[in-house]
């Protein structure tokens, strides 16, 4: 056993082939003679068993295919420190020809550093073992205020033991421990702003209240965990939840959300500013990402950034209205009415559109002829016959273009700057119908379709510069 005796060898990282496990137990595991030793291997696919032979519990594993026996003479239980520290961090005599220098920050000094990307390739979590009573307040970690236990093997009940030694505790850092958020912390991880649960996949929603209630937690990370609902009990249609009162940045990257209503819940944090939430089935299931993102700007009214893009008040105007108008017919059916003294929609459409009334006191109700058309996600790309006028041109001749009703302003002005070769920026469009004679509509947001503004076959664009 590379001398190393029977006696201390529970605890100890091994590897086995290139494979990295635990020692969880060394003796003998009859009929067989000789010894054993039992592993729990970091991936779990690597072994057989959780530790038990018929009927016989000899150690324990978090992984019910985790733990094998193994002969010692096969473990290689590593080599000496100074060993170890040159393997990890590639200290040659001389630096390999292709290897490039680099100049990193540390502190506020700059340094030369040679062969750095090939120790950042090598880094690697360690597999630790944790005190099984708390430790001592004093005399620990006093100002210890980051801390990075991704793939460590940690349990919550142990994190919640140790965290009594990190008493300013600001940021933690817990990915791919197969974490179950077991029990609600008391009296530490008070001071935590910054908590990262991603790629624990059995975390719920129900575990999450459990820590719901961190007094300064403002940024919580929960990339693929497997989410795809929650609900704060506490709080009604309309209201805030007092779950999470400092949480300001949320990451739901890669998880099953594929609901609206998990939007329209997170309009009750109360401190919620920036949200994260792609390679979800709701963002990535529709081909209009443009009105997804609408939609989950015009439902969560306290946002001010959506997927690290910072929401300008007019992208916020423009969602809203898009939003407002979209379900408006949805509205009228449910019991919605412009007057408000009949306008009664039901708790059915209440609840899947929390925010649709405050945007009809905010902007007005929507009125019919706004209503005329479906929803615009709904709505086949459908090609509109226009006519194209230049107003403010000696040239008023007029031509004739066909332009899909899913087209964007914006992209409008694109093709109209290229054929008339000016700056999209100094382009003006309004259009006239003659349904509406003698009257001019603005197109005065970039991000909104034709089909936004009820532009039908044989309107006319006006296009001024």
């Amino acid at each position: 056993m590379n001398s190393t005796s029977t006696s201390d060898v529970i605890g100890r990282r091994v590897e086995v082939n290139g494979e990295h496990a635990t020692v969880r137990f060394s003796g003998l595991v009859p009929p067989v003679a000789g010894l054993w030793l039992g592993v729990e291997w970091d991936n779990p696919e690597r072994g057989k068993h959780d530790g038990s032979h018929e009927g016989t519990v000899y150690f324990k594993c978090r992984h019910p295919t985790a733990g094998s026996f193994i002969r010692p003479h096969k473990v290689n239980f590593g080599v000496d420190f100074l060993t170890a520290i040159k393997n990890r961090y590639v200290l040659e005599d001389e630096p390999k020809e292709e290897e490039t220098e680099q100049i990193v920050i540390i502190g506020n000094k700059p340094v030369e550093t040679v062969g750095f990307d090939s120790v950042i390739k090598q880094q690697s979590e360690n597999k630790l073992t944790f005190p099984s009573s708390s430790p001592s307040p004093t005399g620990t970690f006093s100002t210890l205020k980051v801390l990075v236990l991704n793939r460590t093997g940690i349990t919550w009940a142990e994190v919640l033991r140790c965290a009594s030694g990190w008493p300013v505790l600001e940021k933690l850092y817990l990915e791919s421990n197969n974490i179950v958020i077991s029990e609600r912390p008391t009296d530490v991880l008070q001071t935590v702003k910054l908590l990262d649960l991603s790629s624990n996949q059995l975390i719920d929603e129900n575990q999450l209240f459990l820590i719901a209630y961190l007094p300064r937690l403002e940024q919580l990370i929960l990339s693929d965990i497997g989410i795809s609902s929650i609900h704060f009990p506490d709080a009604g249609i309309g209201c805030k939840t007092s779950m999470f009162p400092s949480l300001q940045y949320l990451v739901l990257n890669d998880n099953q959300i594929a609901q609206w209503s998990f939007m329209n819940e997170l309009d009750k944090l109360q401190s919620l500013h920036a949200l994260s939430c792609t390679r979800n089935p709701l963002t990535e299931g529709s081909k209009d990402a443009q009105t997804t993102r609408q939609f989950i700007i015009a439902r969560i009214g306290q946002l001010r950034t959506l997927n690290k893009c910072a929401i300008e008040p007019e992208e916020r105007r423009g969602a809203e209205l898009d939003y407002r108008k979209a379900f408006g017919n949805e509205w009228k059916k449910a019991g919605g009415h412009q007057d408000p003294e009949k306008n009664r929609p039901n708790e059915e459409f209440l609840a899947a559109h929390p925010r649709y009334q405050a945007l009809c006191l905010k902007y007005g109700a929507p009125e019919d002829g706004e209503l005329k058309t479906q929803q615009p996600f709904l709505l086949k790309n459908q090609l509109l016959t226009l006519k194209i006028k230049y107003p403010n041109q000696h040239d008023q001749k007029v031509i004739e273009k066909q332009l899909p009703d899913s087209m964007t302003v914006q992209k409008v002005k694109g093709l109209l700057s290229r054929l008339l070769k000016v700056p999209v920026s100094e382009l003006l469009l309004s259009y006239e119908s003659p349904k509406m004679p003698g009257k001019e509509v603005e197109l005065e947001n970039d991000l909104q379709p034709l089909q936004f503004y009820s532009v039908e076959n044989g309107d006319c664009l006006l296009v001024r510069w």
